[in-house]
């Protein structure tokens, strides 16, 4: 028997975390101070600059199944293919038929997408490095959203009980194990018995 949906409280308080905004005018006076060669830029200009070079990594994460290396080894963003939770709510169609629905993910046969960020695997390792955190921007989620159910067979598939850092092992013992056999059969030669 299927639960009976609570509607939410629209009027009810909300809690909302305290935004972090870096390009705020303290940030780009900083930069202007220390880069004076880029003091005719104005901060709308600025923020475009950040913006798009922003977009350029979240589409180049989407297009790829490996997903991209962040700049200055800061770590790998990708996106991972990883089965459906348990409790997934349908809030708008529960919500119009009066009982909890759960969403299905039929067209990308029940697995759900998941922007992954790590930084275990890269080559300097840095103070403090496994409290970096990452949420993705409105734009990146809601583009992964709508790609996501056309291209979810290209995306690497994660176990929720594997470590992502076991995957970067994984794919590097491959790598090695694929080079190795490549340098055997350069000097294979099958009529040469000696």
């Amino acid at each position: 028997m299927a639960k009976q949906y609570k509607k939410p409280d629209l009027n009810a308080p909300r809690y909302r975390p305290k935004k972090l905004n870096l390009t705020n005018t303290d940030f780009y006076n900083k930069f202007i101070e220390e880069n004076p060669k880029y003091s005719s830029l104005t901060i709308e200009q600025f923020k475009e600059i950040i913006k798009t070079f922003n977009g350029l990594i979240w589409n180049s994460v989407i297009s790829e199944r490996d997903g991209m290396q962040l700049p200055e080894q800061l770590g790998y963003l990708f996106i991972g293919s990883c089965p459906r939770k348990k409790s997934n709510v349908d809030f708008q169609k529960s919500h119009e038929h009066g009982v909890i629905l759960q969403h299905q993910n039929w067209e990308s046969d029940q697995f759900a997408a998941k922007i992954f960020y790590t930084n275990y695997e890269t080559k300097y390792r840095f103070k403090n490095h496994e409290l970096w955190g990452f949420k993705g921007v409105r734009d990146f989620t809601r583009t992964v959203g709508k790609t996501y159910p056309q291209e979810w067979k290209k995306y690497i598939q994660v176990d929720n009980l594997i470590r992502v850092s076991r995957l970067f092992r994984n794919q590097k013992n491959r790598q090695f194990k694929k080079e190795e056999t490549i340098d055997l059969l350069k000097n294979y030669d099958e009529f040469n018995l000696n």
